[in-house]
């Protein structure tokens, strides 16, 4: 491929591959446990160092992660490869960290009508349910992710003010996070007000260092909005293999960008990541197979059909 660098970008990227958990959890079928483990292993071979690896929560809630804890004892981690797990409290901090986690996401949102959708609580009550969480994993070594979700609209409030979501992004990043994730849950973000909201996280202290960005591709946006965040100093982006994920409490988040979309951009700009593209294209191919249809993402389908 040709590198064309543009001014202005990073010279590597992080991408935080979230398909084992935000693209499977999303999936009618159930997927076994080894296709799991295997998906997470595939990865780690082609070059991913954080693999968001599954989800401590109740097996009520998202039944298709409810196999968590056979995924993390049958998980052969790597020296050099994060593998973050989400938990929704204190006690799935306890169960990750009796399964050796070095990593954990929690996850919050922007908008009261997502949070009582994904946690049956106001911002407030679960800004103070992972309160603890946080202060607990930091006291014990481990990075937290803050996810925060909805950050440009929702489905039941419409279009977000960004005076609302840096107010509760800064709250959940003080909390104790070492990173903050902005999360574009349903895809109605543009370039404009992606590069808004980052330089209102500036300004009330946030430091882009410690900020990734969590696009979805509703409107085709994604590509768009990630380089715009590039641009602007972002260097972690979430992206899942194959295109896969949305969201099972907002049946209009559709799947997210498209890991392998994501790396024929970032290979042509020549910014680094490490993720070699064509044993990720396979992964996805493969994955697909299993789940018995074709991928979204449009650079996978150009190189394997699949």
């Amino acid at each position: 491929m040709t590198v064309d660098r543009l001014p202005g970008l990073p010279s590597a990227v992080t991408i935080c591959e979230v398909g084992p958990r935000d693209g499977l959890q999303n999936e009618s079928a159930l997927v076994p446990a080894a296709v799991k483990v295997e998906l997470v292993e595939r990865l780690a071979d082609a070059g991913h160092t954080v693999i968001e690896t599954t989800s401590l929560v109740r097996p009520d809630r998202v039944p298709q992660l409810a196999d968590a804890e056979e995924v993390l004892r049958r998980l052969d981690r790597r020296p050099g490869v994060r593998y973050p797990v989400l938990v929704p409290n204190q006690r799935g901090l306890a169960r990750a960290l009796d399964f050796g986690v070095t990593d954990i996401a929690v996850f919050a949102s922007a908008t009261e009508g997502f949070a009582r959708a994904n946690l049956n609580r106001s911002v407030g009550e679960s800004l103070e349910l992972f309160a603890p969480v946080v202060a607990r994993a930091r006291e014990a070594g481990l990075n937290v992710r803050g996810y925060l979700s909805m950050c440009w609209g929702d489905p039941w409030q419409g279009e977000v003010s960004l005076r609302q979501v840096i107010a509760i992004a800064t709250r959940l990043f003080n909390l104790g996070c070492t990173e903050l994730s902005l999360g574009d849950t349903i895809g109605v973000a543009t370039p404009g007000r992606v590069v808004a909201l980052l330089d209102g996280l500036v300004a009330a202290d946030v430091p882009l260092g410690r900020i990734a960005v969590h696009f979805h591709d509703t409107y085709g946006q994604a590509l768009a909005n990630t380089l715009a965040a590039l641009q602007r100093g972002v260097t972690t982006v979430d992206a899942s293999a194959g295109g896969l994920g949305g969201c099972p409490f907002a049946k209009s988040a559709t799947g997210n960008l498209a890991t392998e979309d994501l790396l024929w951009q970032l290979d042509g700009l020549g910014i680094h990541t490490g993720v070699d593209l064509t044993k990720l294209a396979e992964t996805s191919a493969w994955l697909a197979g299993h789940l018995g249809r074709p991928s979204p993402s449009r650079t996978l389908r150009a190189l394997t059909g699949a």
